[in-house]
């Protein structure tokens, strides 16, 4: 039996059920798994290993809800640098078709790599095209070797240019197909106990890339085997548009025709839903990814984040794809979550004083979504706290770097506040996957020179 012990942590942010932020705090992990929390003098000595993060604040793992991790061969492409969302994806459809499986594998290492260190312990990937012979499995299997826990979401597009879709045909699979794969991969791959480091999602990408029957066919076998289901929606307002024009409905409506509401479906974006909207998501359990950074980027608008958690919507963050960002930084996505929504608050008078002024997100709130949120997002209890009897996933960051000088009053809130930093430890399942800021489960120099000859070859 592993046994590791954490001690001395300036400040131990649990996430727990009170909150609590404890100084000179720790805990003892046992077989990958929360023992006991509190501080350093309560706990067992007599462990295996034993990490002092004197000088560090310590966080339950960060939770990424929504990414596309092939993107990471794509980024900053010149003709969708400053496109919308539909012209951007246009304009990529055709790189993307020319990948092979050795690069999902690539991308898949480098996203997670670039995610690992920047705090991310949990990662749900959408991979909805499969050129020339992809699978999922590609993904799978490679991030098994980073270490971080994955839902892989087999995503899915059948809609395409000829059937009034946006994909062209040439990345668009045939719906028998794909749901034969999407059995084949919940009964090869699935793990729903606690501690699981791979879950399948079924993902139809989204309302203008897929049919109704395709949506309703995967919710059908989603529920037969109790997995989750997830897609994009109300992401811009041509979005809107299009669902009212094809479906005669807004997006949520639509959803709705489709059976695709319920506690265990979570959405991307939600950056266009109406008060009814959020209204209906609270009361049916339906979570979202929030992606403040890629909804930025390509001018899709500001999300009602704070509507969404007054009515008790689950949210949680998300870098999305790293074409849309162009980044895989979860801490970075905190800080910009923490700031894009003060800025709709802004917008909405949260700069008055007395009654009318809006409420504003705190960094503790920010964080928390990145933790909490994302767990509940993801349908996950055994994540997302460092709590007794939950998985051993924790980051460390250290205070003592010049981005943090003269930040002492409040190191929690530092960490949005100041400019993202990478971690300098990241822990899953009580195994280390960074350490004193360097990733130990990839040769990373190899991996970055494997990822760029690849980009260069998908854009030749």
């Amino acid at each position: 039996m592993a046994t590791l012990l954490i001690k001395n942590a300036h400040i131990l942010v649990t996430m727990d059920t009170h909150r609590r932020e404890i100084p000179n705090g720790g805990f003892f992990v046992k077989d990958g798994f929360i023992q006991q929390v509190g501080s350093t003098a309560e706990l067992p000595q007599d462990a295996d290993q034993t990490l002092d993060l004197e000088g560090h604040v310590v966080l339950p793992g960060l939770v990424n809800t929504h990414h596309h991790f092939y993107q990471t061969l794509t980024r900053v492409v010149p003709a969708a640098q400053d496109a919308n969302l539909f012209n951007w994806l246009k304009t990529l459809y055709p790189i993307w078709a020319r990948m092979r499986p050795g690069d999902i594998r690539t991308s898949t290492k480098t996203a997670l790599a670039e995610l690992a260190l920047s705090g991310c312990t949990t990662a749900a990937d959408h991979l909805y095209l499969y050129p020339n012979g992809s699978r999922l499995d590609d993904e799978i299997l490679a991030a098994r070797e980073i270490g971080l826990r994955l839902h892989a979401s087999r995503g899915s597009m059948s809609l395409g240019e000829s059937k009034g879709g946006l994909p062209p045909d040439s990345v668009v699979e045939e719906e028998d197909t794909i749901l034969a794969d999407s059995q084949r991969l919940i009964e090869t791959y699935h793990d729903p106990e606690p501690g699981s480091f791979t879950q399948i999602v079924l993902a139809p990408c989204s309302p203008f890339s897929v049919t109704g029957d395709l949506m309703r066919q995967s919710a059908e076998l989603a529920r037969e085997y109790g997995v989750r289901l997830h897609t994009h929606l109300a992401e811009t307002e041509d979005e809107n548009d299009f669902c009212l024009e094809l479906f005669g409905h807004r997006p949520v409506a639509y959803m709705q025709e489709v059976d695709w509401i319920g506690p265990d479906v979570w959405f991307a974006h939600c950056v266009h839903l109406n008060e009814e909207e959020i209204n209906l998501f609270a009361e049916n359990g339906c979570g979202v990814a929030h992606c403040p950074s890629s909804n930025m980027r390509l001018a899709s608008g500001a999300a009602p984040i704070l509507d969404m958690r007054a009515a008790d919507v689950k949210v949680g963050l998300a870098v999305d794809g790293s074409a849309s960002n162009d980044g895989s930084h979860m801490l970075e996505e905190v800080r910009q979550t923490m700031l894009l929504s003060r800025l709709r608050a802004g917008l909405m008078g949260a700069s008055r004083s007395g009654d009318d002024a809006a409420p504003i997100m705190s960094a503790r709130q920010a964080l928390e979504l990145a933790t909490l949120g994302g767990a509940s997002v993801l349908g996950r209890t055994d994540i997302g706290a460092i709590q007794v009897g939950k998985a051993a996933d924790f980051i460390a960051i250290d205070l003592n770097r010049i981005d943090y000088a003269g930040a002492l009053h409040d190191p929690v809130v530092a960490l949005p506040f100041c400019a993202p930093n990478k971690v300098d430890y990241n822990v899953v399942g009580g195994k280390f996957v960074v350490k004193e800021g360097h990733l130990v489960t990839e040769d990373l120099p190899k991996l970055i020179e494997t990822h760029n000859k690849a980009a260069r070859r998908l854009l030749a």
